[in-house]
Formats: C-alpha cells, sequence, structure tokens
C-alpha cells in the first residue's frame, strides 16, 4: 500500500467527522470545569497534560499497540484479552459507556465499509456491544495496513482534539486559544508515544483519581452538554 493511501485511511479513521460520537463526550472535563477545578487556559493544559501521562500512555496507547500485534498475529484470544483490558480500565460507567459506545458506532461504520470481523467467529466470546473503541481502531488500523506509530499518533490526535473541543465550550475558551493548545501538545503526542512504548503488558492501568470522581460524579450533574 502506497504511504499516501495509509495516510488518508489515517486522516479518514483520525477525523472528528467519524461518525462514532467522540464530540458527545468530555471524560469528566464537564463537571471539573463545573466544580472550578478548571477555570482557565492553564487549568485545561494541566488537565489533558496529566490524562496523556497518566491514561493515555499508560493504557490506551499500549492496548493500542497490543491489539494491532494480535490482528497481525490473528491471536483472537489476546484480541479478546486486551478489549476486556480496556473496558475494565474504565473506573466509572460514564467512562466505561464512552468506550463501547464509540466502540459499537465504529463497529457500525467500518461493517458499512466491508470490513469483516473474524473475532467474532464461534468461540471468540466477543459481541458488538462490548468492544472497546481503542480495539476497534486498532483493528482498522491493522486491516489497513497503517503502521503503529502513525495510528497511535492519530488516535492520540483525536483524543487531543475532542478534550480541546470540549474545553473551548465549557470554560470557555476562544477559538484562538484553542489552537495555541492544540500547537502546545503536538511535541507531547510524540513523548506520550514513546512512554506508552515502555509500557509492558503486565504494567498496562493508569489511576486517575479525579477523573474518576469528576466522571461519576457527572452522573448527577443538575445541566449538562455532554453524555460523560
Amino acid at each position: 500500500m502506497s504511504n499516501s493511501l495509509a495516510l488518508a485511511r489515517l486522516l479518514q479513521l483520525s477525523s472528528v467527522s467519524l461518525p462514532v460520537g467522540g464530540y458527545a463526550f468530555s471524560q469528566g472535563l464537564e463537571y471539573a470545569i463545573e466544580c472550578a477545578w478548571i477555570k482557565k487556559y492553564e487549568d485545561v493544559e494541566e488537565w489533558i497534560k496529566l490524562q496523556l501521562k497518566e491514561n493515555l500512555a499508560r493504557v490506551d496507547l499500549p492496548i493500542l499497540r497490543g491489539v494491532m500485534e494480535s490482528c497481525q498475529a490473528l491471536d483472537w484470544s489476546r484480541f479478546r484479552y486486551l478489549n476486556d483490558l480496556a473496558i475494565a480500565s474504565r473506573e466509572t460507567k460514564e467512562l466505561r459507556l464512552t468506550d463501547t459506545a464509540m466502540g459499537e458506532a465504529l463497529y457500525r461504520l467500518l461493517k458499512s465499509l466491508d470490513f469483516t470481523f473474524p473475532f467474532e467467529s464461534e468461540g471468540a466470546g466477543i459481541v458488538k456491544n462490548e468492544l472497546s473503541f481503542v480495539s476497534l481502531f486498532a483493528y482498522a488500523a491493522q486491516c489497513w495496513d497503517i503502521p503503529y506509530e502513525e495510528t497511535a499518533t492519530g488516535f492520540t490526535w483525536s483524543w487531543l482534539e475532542n478534550q480541546v473541543a470540549a474545553a473551548t465550550k465549557l470554560v470557555p475558551l476562544g477559538q484562538t486559544q484553542a489552537q495555541q493548545l492544540l500547537t502546545l501538545f503536538q511535541p507531547a503526542i510524540a513523548q506520550t508515544i514513546e512512554q506508552a512504548e515502555r509500557t509492558l503488558e503486565d504494567n498496562i492501568g493508569g489511576g486517575l483519581p479525579a477523573l474518576a470522581i469528576a466522571s461519576a460524579l457527572h452522573e448527577a450533574q443538575y445541566s449538562r452538554l455532554f453524555r460523560s
């Protein structure tokens, strides 16, 4: 496959216009702003920085890498294990919903693009509404022959863009500040991927208590724009 085709497919998979509903989830950010943990640009910067270091680098990206490896090896048992690990790593009902709802939406989209899903074969032990978004993202990238590092870059950029878009609406931030944040974090994407590559599979796991608390309390927040 040509590099230009792989790049085009990565851009498609990472696009904010991909119909998986990522724009509907703030992942705890909305409550953090509601209770004034986050008040300004610098607070958003710190919130995102911590999630890159303690969540994406320790959970999502190592799982992304492992799933791509399992797909290449046709090791659906490992695929199932890593998919379950991704879902189990979501500390609240809302964070789990974010992952599985986006996973189900991506499953429907890939099916409409004529993808087949060998992990659904008899004995695989997976049904579509239990699929993690990160697992499906990795599966699609592997099927499209997109290398891991580029896939990880696209996945991280997509997450980052959604977080900044949510902050733009909620803090609120101006469009110029939003672009400043995106520019600021571009070097951090490579650093996050490097950290993820040093994370062994047995050590996958993160801990962000404030994020879990914000997500849990968001479930009962009186007024909100986002599903989580």
